[in-house]
């Protein structure tokens, strides 16, 4: 026996896929057609969100590189700078030139004033001879050259200049122009330091400066996305909850509405009530205790599916948009570290099959030995007991540590792949922003994208996971509510006036061999004992009576009139039925003992508790009639 029941439980527990997935799901999207158009708005409202999250980091890098610019001197005006005051200086050597030669050429040479320098003749003599050397010079020859002229040629040769409307004195470009000449590009200490000492007209061009108004612009943009995230995101959540617990009410309301009108066979109504008790445990609510509580798995799983795919390929495309090879570099890392994972979920998987059917067969031994704990004890079957739940706990305990450990190292896993990907990002974005492939600000970007990317393969194996958890049970709820119905009575009777109380049997048949041709006369009054084997049809006589069973031919009567043409509600009212297994409700004993009786005196009822000898009883117990029986009080069964 104790095998027998330890199958049956280790059965169920298998039964965890659909056998027709699709045409569930079918019937699902059915059930919830009034809700769709709600949920598509939830949807909707987590793609958005969703969406405007994968935008976030390109503002975050574009917000990085501004920033990261505004640390660096303005190398855009220190390269006008340049351009202009050699422009300038080479327009003024021009002139320079021009006038020596004219005032050489003369017949009375003498010293010449040119941009506020006063050029001596011996001057004007050295630099003839240095320019006269010149005939093809390279850069190096002209700076040497511009070296050895004269401090007065020199002086000449700078005029003021204006840069964004900044003026830069001659003396000051002199003495950038001195400073910078001496600055090694490799040495970047000793440039920063150098442009501590230049010219204030200078400095204050090209110093550096963060652009504030840019960055609080971006910074306002950034935060409006995600404050519309996050908006888009509650919307979405309080929409989902409350779909979600209107469809777990319809559905329990449909369950119950069904058990009321499943055949009135007891055995086939306990099997239906056990079926809608476990429908509710599994598809109505998830009583997991995950972070989103008890929720549909239905609109939890279709819900995840599609923010997860969002999630995924928006931020590939963000990638491929943003950096073709550093988006290769996340991928590739991304990879291998999944590799490594779902090499441990191939060798879990069985394990976690293994300790759910050990789970399941101890659980089944454990019921059925406390369950029967007084037969148990009084054949002294004990050892025998124990020693197989020892044989069932050890195999639980093995399978579960084994499944356990590698289900352990799943997070473990999932944290590598995630920080591989940094890793990767971050030494193949530094190599390029070294050789000025990409900014500082893509590298930042990417390091988002990549947990962006990452995240979304896990969940989405959770969510066909889930999806399928709900077809499996969504294909057991649709089982049980397209079962077959009692028929309709509404055109049968429902009131039969007084009733004196004869019964009639009269030839009739059951679908069950043990009744036929029966025949039988029930006087008003009479006592009447039906006695036989187990098997020999007893109780089915009166579900026969009670129609809880239906005939298949002949005819019950009550008072002349065929049960078969009374409602179900007319044929119990006549009879009042004390099953063999007793059961109180959570309420009081006198709420209990007129149990769906209306208009009963009190009188009345004591005076049926007397007649079968239990006033005497009930009056010994604290509050009599009104004591409170349930789970705080338990009575003998007798």
């Amino acid at each position: 026996m104790a095998h027998s029941h330890n199958k049956r439980h280790g059965g169920y527990r298998g039964h965890n896929k659909p056998k027709d997935l699709v045409g569930t799901w079918k019937k699902l999207l059915g059930y919830c057609r009034r809700y769709l158009a709600v949920f598509m708005i939830a949807i909707l409202c987590a793609a958005a969100g969703t969406v405007l999250t994968l935008i976030g980091p390109d503002k975050l890098s574009e917000m990085t590189d501004t920033i990261t610019a505004g640390i660096t001197p303005n190398t855009e005006a220190l390269t006008e700078l340049t351009e202009a005051v050699s422009e300038n200086a080479s327009a003024n050597m021009q002139e320079v030139s021009t006038a020596i030669a004219a005032n050489l050429q003369s017949s009375t040479p003498k010293a010449i004033n040119v941009n506020g320098s006063e050029i001596s003749l011996a001057d004007q003599r050295q630099t003839l001879s240095l320019l006269a050397g010149l005939s093809d010079p390279d850069a190096a020859t002209m700076q040497e050259t511009m070296a050895q002229l004269p401090d007065a040629v020199t002086a000449a040769l700078y005029s003021d200049v204006t840069i964004d409307g900044q003026t830069i004195s001659a003396a000051d470009q002199r003495a950038a122009m001195e400073i910078m000449s001496g600055i090694d590009p490799e040495e970047s200490e000793d440039a920063l330091e150098a442009m501590d000492n230049l010219p204030d007209s200078v400095y204050s061009l090209i110093a550096p400066s963060i652009d504030m108004d840019k960055v609080q612009r971006i910074g306002f943009i950034l935060v409006t996305f995600y404050a519309l995230s996050y908006l888009f995101s509650a919307i979405q959540g309080w929409i989902t909850a409350g779909v979600t617990q209107r469809v777990s009410q319809q559905l329990r309301g449909d369950i119950s509405r069904k058990i009321n009108r499943h055949p009135d066979d007891l055995a086939s109504r306990a099997r239906a009530e056990k079926y809608a008790k476990i429908i509710a445990k599994t598809v109505v609510t998830s009583s997991s205790g995950t972070e989103h509580g008890q929720n549909s798995y239905f609109y939890d799983a279709a819900e995840g599916l599609i923010t997860s795919v969002i999630l995924l390929f928006g931020s590939l495309l963000m990638m491929l948009i943003t950096n073709l090879w550093m988006t290769l570099t996340a991928i590739l890392a991304s990879l291998l570290g999944f590799v490594v994972m779902f090499a441990i979920m191939g060798r879990s998987q069985k394990y976690f099959a293994r300790q759910q059917r050990h789970l399941g067969a101890l659980n089944g031994h454990i019921e059925e030995m406390y369950t029967g704990h007084t037969v148990v004890k009084a054949y002294n079957g004990e050892a025998a007991a124990q020693q197989t739940f020892d044989e069932m706990n050890d195999k639980r305990r093995e399978s579960g540590f084994r499944a356990q450990t590698l289900a352990g190292m799943m997070m473990p896993v999932m944290t590598f792949v995630g920080n591989l990907g940094y890793v990767a990002v971050c030494v193949v974005g530094g190599a390029m922003a070294l050789n000025d492939m990409i900014s500082f600000g893509v590298i930042v970007a990417f390091m988002m994208y990549v947990r962006y990317f990452t995240q979304p393969l896990s969940q989405i194996a959770q969510a066909v996971q889930s999806l399928q958890s709900a077809a499996a049970a969504g294909e057991r709820v649709f089982e049980f509510l397209e079962a077959e119905e009692m028929p309709d009575e509404s055109g049968k009777k429902s009131d039969i006036g007084a009733v004196q109380g004869t019964v009639d049997f009269d030839h009739e048949d059951t679908d069950k061999i043990v009744i036929h041709d029966f025949s039988a006369h029930a006087k008003p009054g009479q006592k009447i004992a039906i006695v036989g084997p187990t098997g020999a049809g007893k109780t089915t006589m009166v579900n026969l009576l009670m129609r809880f069973h239906d005939i298949q031919s002949g005819e019950i009567r009550i008072d002349g009139v065929p049960t078969n043409e009374m409602t179900r509600e007319a044929v119990r009212e006549q009879f009042c039925m004390v099953l063999q297994d007793t059961w109180l409700f959570e309420g009081t004993l006198r709420e209990n003992l007129i149990y769906c009786t209306e208009n009963v005196s009190d009188e009345k009822m004591i005076a049926a508790c007397k007649a079968v000898g239990l006033d005497h009883f009930i009056r010994t117990l604290p509050k009599g009639y009104d004591t409170v029986v349930g789970d705080q009080l338990s009575l003998s069964q007798g």
